[in-house]
């Protein structure tokens, strides 16, 4: 008999989670369960969201709690975007040109990956939109597009530390790196951004190839050949018209980087930050909008020079089909923010996290087995703490004067943490994003629920964890730098 875990729909299961979260805060809340933070000395308690004070809470915060979830708004300022370059047709025209008939799987394959790894520079932007992008694209080569979804989903997630290029990751957890290093050790040796670039620059390397052979001896041997079609488009050429409208949008694409460049770099440089640069900069903090706004002149541009587009009502339409997509993804994100909001309320995972840290601190390891401990450690909290910055915050006054004593520097503990919090990014439930991949997913096959997912990407995750773990063990026993 098939099981019904196997059939509870997203926002089932999350409703399921929060009763679960309100159940174990009000037993910890019985037994009086709480931390203390290494940093503050300050004292943090479970609280049950079955007292008074809890009930109280949820219902005067049970409309911002939705409101307030973190990817909504992202997700619809994004999706505007993508939807007038999908409605008019514009990426539908640049694939038709850059790919038409071949069906080179290989390479598509390859570039989604790439594209998933390198996404984290725009933060978390590759969730909302390489997900229905690598769908389209593999749709079209033939591919079951579910699979261009579970790719990109896990290239984006569990490659999200890895970098060739600086992410937006990085200089946050290098602050909190060098502030623990301080204040615990007085250490004031390498902490930079770019203390990790040389390591997670060859992770890129390693994820792709564990990315790209897991998805072709088990990803798509599973998923088996999609029975949906493009239609009768993807053999039809381009029209004259069509043609001028890729080039207009093209040009129209290129003048508007220019301008974010030029506002960017030079003397007026409005987006630049208050000292400058570009780490804590309005171009940084705005960069989904701007790509948003910049796909969305583009479909425009090319809606209008190729005849699709006529009026404003068209435009408009474009705008609103996404969110009739999306309609689904609303309802589950509303259960999913109660679940995270509870979650955060009881204090559950600082507790959780900290007695876990207190604990791992107590066993003496060797220098590396400690480091490999460290991994697997931080790869377990994070199925229940996805948040980096936070976990970080947590973890690295802990654990940065512990490994500091065994002689091994903060960033190489930094480096070990990256690992571990990547990895599993792909199979919590806990991924603010994991909502929005089921979504992208149900538009091609209704059963899907987060047990398939977890069943296409746990393969990914734990051998992420296993061939990233051991190119670190190789890189320290080699005493390579792992950064500037």
């Amino acid at each position: 008999m098939k099981s019904r875990w196997h059939t509870l729909h997203p926002a089932t299961m999350f409703f399921l989670l929060t009763l679960a979260v309100v159940f174990l805060s009000w037993i910890c809340d019985i037994y009086g369960l709480k931390v203390t933070l290494s940093q503050t000395g300050e004292d943090i308690r479970v609280q049950s969201l079955l007292s008074p004070e809890g009930v109280r809470w949820w219902l005067k915060n049970v409309i911002t709690n939705f409101t307030g979830f973190a990817p909504l708004g992202m997700v619809v300022i994004a999706m505007f975007g993508v939807g007038i370059a999908l409605h008019s047709g514009f990426i539908e025209a640049c694939i038709r040109i850059v790919i038409g008939e071949r069906k080179n799987t290989r390479k598509i394959i390859i570039l989604v990956i790439v594209l998933g790894l390198l996404s984290n520079a725009i933060g978390d932007g590759g969730y909302i939109i390489l997900l229905p992008i690598a769908a389209i694209l593999f749709q079209w080569v033939g591919l079951h597009p579910v699979a261009g979804i579970v790719i990109a989903y896990v290239s984006v997630a569990c490659g999200y530390s890895a970098n060739i290029i600086l992410s937006t990751m990085d200089p946050l957890l290098a602050h909190t790196t060098q502030e623990a290093a301080l204040i615990q050790t007085g250490y004031q040796g390498n902490t930079e951004p770019l203390c990790n670039y040389f390591f997670m620059s060859a992770s890129t390397i390693i994820i792709t190839a564990i990315v790209y052979g897991i998805s072709q001896r088990y990803l798509f041997p599973a998923l088996g050949e999609y029975s949906g079609n493009m239609g009768n488009e993807k053999h039809r050429s381009l029209s004259r018209k069509e043609r001028r409208g890729v080039i207009f949008a093209i040009v129209t694409a290129c003048i508007y980087v220019g301008i974010i460049l030029w506002f960017a770099l030079s003397p007026y440089g409005i987006l630049r930050g208050v000292n400058g640069g570009l780490m804590h900069s309005p171009l940084i903090a705005g960069i989904l909008f701007l790509l948003s706004f910049g796909a969305a002149i583009t479909g425009m541009v090319y809606g209008f020079v190729s005849g699709r587009y006529h009026s404003d009502n068209n435009v408009a339409e474009g705008f609103t089909r996404p969110i009739q997509l999306l309609g689904e993804y609303f309802v589950i994100a509303f259960f999913a923010a109660q679940m995270f909001s509870c979650f955060e309320y009881s204090h559950l995972d600082k507790c959780l996290i900290i007695m876990s840290a207190n604990i791992f601190s107590s066993f003496d390891f060797s220098p590396l087995f400690a480091l490999i401990t460290f991994i697997i450690f931080t790869a377990f909290i994070n199925l229940i703490m996805v948040s980096a910055t936070s976990k970080w915050a947590l973890l690295s006054f802990i654990f940065i004067p512990i490994f500091y004593q065994k002689g091994i520097a903060p960033d190489m503990v930094q480096c070990a943490f990256r690992i571990g919090d990547s990895s599993t990014n792909a199979i919590t439930p806990f991924l603010f994003y994991m909502p929005l991949a089921l979504t992208y997913m149900r538009q091609y096959d209704k059963r899907i629920t987060y047990i398939f997912l977890l069943k296409y990407t746990w393969r990914y995750s734990l051998a992420i964890l296993g061939g990233w773990t051991v190119l670190f063990v190789v890189w320290y026993l080699l005493g390579l730098p792992i950064g500037v």
